[in-house]
Formats: C-alpha cells, sequence, structure tokens
C-alpha cells in the first residue's frame, strides 16, 4: 500500500472525537475478548466441568447477548448513554463481583444476565465514530474500527491465557471483568456525541422522535443483516477448522502463531478497504470471502496453510466493514443504534451457528470439509442475497451519500444493497 494511500487515514485520525472513540474502543474489547477464553478455562479448570459445559456457558451468554443488543440499541436512540450504560454498569458490577466464585449453574445464570444488561460498546462506538467524521470518511472510519477491533482480538485471548496461568482463574474473570466495566464508567463519564449535530435533538441531548422500526427495517436491511451472519459463520467456521487442521497436521504448537497471521490478513484488509477510492458491495466482499477461505481445504502443509489463511483474512474486515457502513446509510440516524444493534446480533448468531456446522462437518469428513461447508453457506448467501437486491427496484448507487430523511430516505431504503455491474464497484 502506497504512502498516498495511507494518508487518507490522517483526517480521520486528526478528529479528536474519532480518535478516542478508536483507542478506548480498544481498551474496552481487550477484556471482553481476554473474559471468553478465562471463563472456558475457568469451567474446565476451577470447576471440573467438560468443555461441552463451557461451551454450553459461552451459548447461554451468546444468546443473551444477542437478545440484548437491539433492545439496548433502541434504548440508546430513546434515552441516550448514561441513561443505558450506567444501570448496565451496576448490574455488571453485581454479577462478575459474585460469578468468579460461585458453582457452575450459577454462574450460567450470571454470566446469561450479565449478557441481557452487557454495556453496548460495539453499538456506541460506531456512532460516536459514525457522528464524528464526515460523510466521505465513513467507510475510512469504519474500517479504522475494525482493525482496532482485530488488534483486541488478538491480544485478549493471549492477555486471557497469561493471566488464567498466572492467577487463580477466579480472580482472573475478577480482574477482567472489572477492567470492562471500569472502561464502561469511563465511557458514561465521557458520554460523547452520539449524533451528529444537524439532527433532532432534545434539550438533553437525546433523539426527539426516533421513527417506527416499521419506517426502515425492510428487505435491504435484512438483507445486510443476512450477509452480516453469514460472515461470522464463515469466520467461526473457520476458527474451528484451524485448530482441526493444525491438529491434523501435529502441529498444535503453532495454534497462535497461525490464528495471528489470520489476523494480520485481516488487519491489512481492512487498511486496504478504507484507504481504496470507492466503497465494494457487502455480497461481492461476502463473495470474495467464501472464495478465498475454499482454498484453505487444500492446504497439504503448515506453511501452505498458513500463506492461505493470510489470503482468507484479507477480506474479514472490509466484509464485516462493509456490512456496517451499508446498514447506517440504509436506516435515519435517529435509529442507528438499534440497527447496529441488529448487526450485533446477527454476527453473534452467525458465530454461534458457524462453530457447530463446522465441527459437525469436520467430523463428517475431516478438517478440508470445515473450511468448505462454511465458506459454502457464505458464498451461497452472497449470491442469493445479491441476486435478490439486484432485482428490488431500480439500480443505484447504495453508497450514495444525499440526505436520506424523509421522503428522500424511504426512496433510498428501496434501492438495491448491491448492484451488480461489470463495469464499476460500488
Amino acid at each position: 500500500m502506497s504512502v498516498v494511500q495511507l494518508s487518507v487515514y490522517r483526517p480521520v485520525l486528526a478528529i479528536p472525537a474519532a480518535r478516542n472513540a478508536l483507542l478506548l474502543g480498544f481498551f474496552i474489547r481487550v477484556p471482553l475478548f481476554a473474559g471468553g477464553i478465562i471463563l472456558t478455562l475457568h469451567v474446565v479448570g476451577a470447576l471440573h466441568r467438560s468443555y461441552g459445559a463451557a461451551g454450553l456457558l459461552t451459548a447461554a451468554a451468546t444468546v443473551a447477548l444477542a437478545v440484548s443488543s437491539p433492545w439496548r440499541g433502541r434504548l440508546l436512540d430513546r434515552k441516550g448513554l448514561r441513561r443505558v450504560v450506567v444501570p448496565s454498569l451496576v448490574v455488571q458490577a453485581v454479577c462478575w463481583s459474585v460469578a468468579p466464585w460461585v458453582d457452575y449453574w450459577l454462574l450460567m445464570v450470571l454470566a446469561a444476565l450479565a449478557g441481557l444488561f452487557a454495556v453496548p460498546t460495539f453499538s456506541v462506538l460506531r456512532q460516536v465514530l459514525l457522528a464524528a467524521v464526515p460523510e466521505e470518511q465513513r467507510r475510512t472510519g469504519l474500517s479504522l474500527d475494525s482493525v482496532g477491533t482485530e488488534f483486541s482480538f488478538m491480544a485478549g485471548p493471549a492477555l486471557g491465557v497469561w493471566a488464567a496461568t498466572m492467577w487463580h482463574t477466579s480472580w482472573a474473570i475478577f480482574v477482567f471483568e472489572w477492567l470492562s466495566i471500569l472502561a464502561g464508567i469511563v465511557l458514561a463519564v465521557l458520554n460523547p456525541v452520539l449524533r451528529r449535530a444537524d439532527v433532532d435533538l432534545d434539550a438533553d441531548g437525546i433523539s426527539s422522535a426516533a421513527p417506527a422500526r416499521s419506517s426502515w427495517f425492510g428487505l435491504p436491511v435484512l438483507a445486510v443483516l443476512a450477509a452480516a451472519a453469514a460472515t461470522t459463520v464463515v469466520l467461526a467456521g473457520s476458527d474451528v477448522a484451524i485448530v482441526a487442521t493444525l491438529r491434523a497436521m501435529n502441529a498444535q504448537q503453532h495454534i497462535g502463531w497461525v490464528l495471528a497471521l489470520w489476523g494480520a490478513g485481516s488487519i491489512v484488509g481492512g487498511l486496504v478497504y478504507g484507504a481504496w477510492h470507492e466503497s465494494v458491495p457487502v455480497f461481492w466482499l461476502l463473495g470474495g470471502l467464501a472464495v478465498v477461505t475454499a482454498p484453505v481445504a487444500l492446504a497439504a502443509t503448515l506453511p501452505m496453510a498458513a500463506v492461505l489463511l493470510f489470503v482468507s483474512g484479507l477480506f474479514c474486515a472490509p466484509t464485516i466493514t462493509a456490512t456496517v457502513d451499508h446498514l447506517t446509510r440504509l436506516v435515519p440516524e435517529r435509529a442507528r443504534g438499534e440497527a447496529i444493534g441488529w448487526h450485533g446480533s446477527s454476527m453473534t448468531m452467525g458465530m454461534a451457528i458457524g462453530a457447530p456446522i463446522a465441527g459437525f462437518a469436520i467430523d463428517a469428513g475431516g478438517w478440508q470439509v470445515g473450511f468448505l461447508a462454511v465458506s459454502g453457506i457464505g458464498l451461497l448467501v452472497a449470491v442469493l442475497g445479491g441476486g435478490l437486491m439486484g432485482l428490488r427496484g431500480r439500480r443505484a448507487d447504495p453508497t450514495d451519500t444525499t440526505d436520506t430523511s424523509g421522503a428522500e430516505r424511504d426512496r433510498f431504503v428501496d434501492r438495491p444493497v448491491a448492484v451488480v455491474a461489470a463495469d464499476r464497484l460500488t
């Protein structure tokens, strides 16, 4: 990537609100990603349960989080940041002060309750970023957010494993969950702006009239949500298949750096996409992710698998960025919190579905089938979604920055998400 291309990030990073959101996002997400691995180690080690029991605990927390995301996002639209975050922090503090010291079943209840009242950090930080950057820099800002998330994902589990080996897992859970709570407190104290100045707000800085869900939640939005879910089906399934691949190659000791290399590919792809001169349709990127993931099944050696995984990672962050970018252009700004909440739920459910699909496929036909199964699902959704939206309404640019309020927004929602054109990627 040239210096000229990287220079597009300077105006975004020069905006204090955007820079603070990106930095805060990293520190909020690291303990979140660390907490998941520590909980698994705690259930298996300290509580002497099976990996299946650890998976069931993760599933309960995941379902609770998926249920809560749209609800918490809608409250953000209607109540404002502090009135949503502060009660969440109280519930989180109670749950994670008790959960590390209880038995398995009570731990599951507390983890699920904490998931229901999770601080909607992804929704908040993306809204802050979208409000801070100009329309023409939206994709660049969201790409930086995706890259930051990748760095958090690479750092969090490593720190979690380190903490679980240095301390008792109960203390490790307590420390990292409270780090997450403290980050939420910082977020509430800073109370960043979630809306642009040109959006109608009341005296308390809260949206005066959040639109009805029926006015924006239509087929285009559902299509983007399906693409987001399919993306994490591919990614979560690949995660399982990578472990199976290295076990089959008797190279389990290399799992850490191989996953890091996969993440590095995503970081490179995210930076390139953010610096690209125009947007790429969601379903083209999803199809690309599926197409470059499938060849990992052909890897015969560890070096070949590592190279193919790096290539497949190039499409991870861009696809996630595109789903957020397109979704936020399809909904009115005053409904953005709920829409991003639905996006988070879609990705969460995709992860919950992708891992077992890959697992069953691996059990039936080997690690190669794991990659092929989730890639096939991603490609199917890309083809069906792109084709369906290409048939809907007149063809137009889904990244049009025309004001999407009122009648103009209603016309915009009817446009196709993906415009299939041989001479242009839109």
